[in-house]
């Protein structure tokens, strides 16, 4: 089985968003009341949203199942609220739940956290327990930088978010951690902030004893780390100025990498430098890059065909990448997987 790790509805419904900007235009009534209100989505669209889009490119590719979790750039916790958030969090984590009882050989969900500046972490937790213990979810996206580009709120290690992990960890569910859309004119929101977002994260765990306090709290860092494996050896040498253990023994039981990476250097520095164990096969398509690469002929997010070209993997190391790391890093995929084989 080959197991995306990646995947957003880039693709759902028009509906959606115009519930967003009639969220939105409320927000600058004052006179405006908040409430959740309705989707009027039907079976048909979902389906044709999906059909088209992420199910063709699973059959073109070679692809089993996506891990499925709202848009990224389209959380925008910087917009109103907690309530805007909450809203807004259930409806798009609604829809997911949508998709995956409509191909439940396909998707598997993954959830979008009411994440809002200022405002702990702790917040998300209703939601979190609900995407999990109702709609079968496995994880999380979470945001470092609710604020889009401008980093008010505390890092990922401060015990600020400790009430989230301890039932994170509780739900045993991990989290990609992911930004959303940049406010910020200084970072383009797919190819500045996201990566911005995975280095820095991976710099905080670095520097942290998070780890310590939650052994068995994982985290998934996306787009190949951001710049994480370009640099392993400048990681590797602060470690060793700050005296803290090896990088495998600090991060590498907690910390995990995926292929989002769009062209074959990449994908081969990749796999030479993060040990295999910690890199799990992802796309992200339909996503932040959508063109052809004219030097291939083929999609920038096509990434089974980079690591179908390494051949120094052996047949165990493919396995890891494809399906065995998704298992292990997301322990309710397992559990998942194991009931529909044996319904079958």
């Amino acid at each position: 089985m080959i197991i995306d790790c990646h995947g957003h509805y880039t693709t759902a419904p028009k509906e959606l968003d115009a519930y967003r900007q009639r969220q939105i235009a409320g927000l600058k009534d004052p006179s405006h009341a908040a409430a959740k209100g309705t989707l009027a989505i039907s079976d048909d669209q979902i389906r044709e949203s999906v059909e088209t889009a992420q199910l063709k490119l699973q059959r073109e590719r070679g692809t089993d199942l996506t891990i499925f979790s709202p848009r990224a750039s389209g959380m925008s916790h910087h917009i109103g609220d907690a309530t805007t958030s909450r809203h807004w969090s259930q409806h798009c984590n609604e829809m997911i739940h949508r998709v995956c009882s409509l191909y439940p050989q396909n998707f598997v969900g993954v959830c979008q956290l009411p994440q809002t500046p200022g405002v702990p972490p702790a917040n998300c937790i209703e939601e979190l327990v609900r995407c999990v213990e109702q709609f079968g979810f496995i994880g999380c996206n979470l945001n470092p930088d609710p604020s889009g580009g401008y980093w008010p709120d505390p890092p990922l290690t401060d015990r600020w978010w400790y009430p989230l992990y301890e039932k994170m960890v509780q739900l045993d569910v991990p989290a990609m951690i992911h930004v959303s859309a940049s406010c910020n004119p200084n970072f383009h929101t797919t190819c500045a902030h996201y990566l911005n977002g995975d280095t820095t994260a991976f710099m905080q765990v670095l520097t942290s004893k998070l780890f310590k306090d939650f052994p068995t709290l994982k985290f998934i860092i996306p787009h190949g780390g951001g710049a994480v494996p370009y640099h392993w050896g400048r990681y590797r040498g602060i470690a060793i100025d700050l005296k803290l253990p090896p990088l495998g023994e600090l991060l590498l039981k907690n910390v995990f990498f995926d292929t989002c990476v769009y062209h074959q250097p990449g994908i081969d520095l990749l796999t030479k430098v993060i040990p295999i164990d910690n890199i799990l096969f992802a796309s992200e398509m339909v996503g932040a890059i959508r063109s052809i690469d004219p030097e291939t002929g083929h999609y920038f997010d096509d990434t089974k065909r980079y690591i179908d070209a390494i051949p120094s993997l052996s047949q165990q190391d493919r396995y890891k990448l494809f399906e065995g790391n998704a298992r292990k890093v997301y322990p309710r995929l397992g559990a998942k997987l194991s009931a529909g084989a044996t319904a079958h």
